[in-house]
């Protein structure tokens, strides 16, 4: 019995169609979708994993707190560092270029720690000695929550991610920006259109067409960054594991349920990103 076979484009002639096929197919996938439905299987009927899951969906709900704020953020900054990147002034120009260096020489962990212990306290530190004045000088009275402010280590955690993730999106809009043909900006010019009008209706939109995938990939990057606001001591995913564990001693179904967790996310995200991208490449043949 002969197995039928065709000429592949790209391929040798003879080769068989069927293992092709079969090659090409995304066999991680299938395996990660079967680890998945046997954790979920476990999860629906294990009375231990249904335990986890109840105590780390907190968790959950921090982790995804920190990362829409801690990237809401690092698009203004990115967004903002990338304009003074391009700007004709040399000063703003260079100071925003060393901002990007900075930021993207030191590990994540180490900013965070830095804004946890360093940063941190001497905004509290600035923010209660305004306050203090503020209430010698008759301008508020006995509740002077300036004098008494409190900076939570969650927000210290979403700024150093902020401010870190606000140094790599720069480089996207920037390399965004700078895609657009000059004609564009000319065209523009000569329908009358202001430099702001020119950036808002005329470059702005064809740049974030072409970076919106790798932000993102950028986005489900911090999402799995988040767990370094761990070392702070921040309530989420893996501090929430870490505490469970030790607790439980139950260490394999902990950080399995742990992993189960991010990898969803993360995996769900990159659907997203991928179904943006096959869009967008389907509207720009329109």
């Amino acid at each position: 019995m002969s197995i039928k076979t065709e000429t592949i484009p790209g391929g040798s002639a003879g080769q068989p169609v069927r293992g092709s096929q079969l090659a090409e197919l995304p066999w991680w996938a299938f395996l990660i979708m079967l680890a998945g439905v046997i954790l979920l299987y476990n999860f629906l009927t294990n009375e231990t994993y249904s335990k986890i899951i109840a105590f780390l969906i907190e968790g959950v709900q921090v982790t995804a707190m920190a990362a829409l704020s801690a990237y809401s953020i690092a698009l203004l900054l990115g967004l903002t560092t990338a304009l003074m990147q391009l700007s004709g002034n040399v000063v703003v120009r260079n100071f925003a270029q060393l901002y990007v260096q900075i930021i993207r020489g030191v590990p994540i962990l180490v900013q965070i720690l830095y804004w946890g212990f360093v940063v941190g306290p001497a905004i509290v530190t600035g923010i209660n000695a305004v306050g203090v004045w503020l209430a010698e000088i008759g301008l508020l009275g006995p509740t002077n929550f300036l004098a008494t402010y409190k900076m939570e280590f969650i927000l210290r955690g979403i700024f150093a991610l902020a401010f870190s993730y606000g140094a790599f999106s720069s480089e996207i809009f920037r390399a965004g920006l700078q895609s657009i043909e000059r004609g564009q900006r000319e065209a523009a010019s000569a329908l009358g259109l202001s430099w702001f009008q020119s950036f808002r209706f005329v470059v702005l939109p064809q740049a974030l067409r072409r970076i919106l995938p790798p932000l993102g990939n950028d986005f489900i990057a911090m999402i799995k960054e988040t767990s370094l606001l761990s070392a702070l001591g921040v309530g989420d995913i893996t501090q929430l594991g870490k505490k469970y564990g030790a607790a439980s001693f139950l260490y394999l179904q902990t950080y399995n349920t742990v992993g189960f967790l991010y990898l969803s996310l993360t995996l769900i995200l990159s659907s997203g990103v991928r179904f943006m991208e096959k869009r967008l490449k389907t509207d720009q043949r329109k």
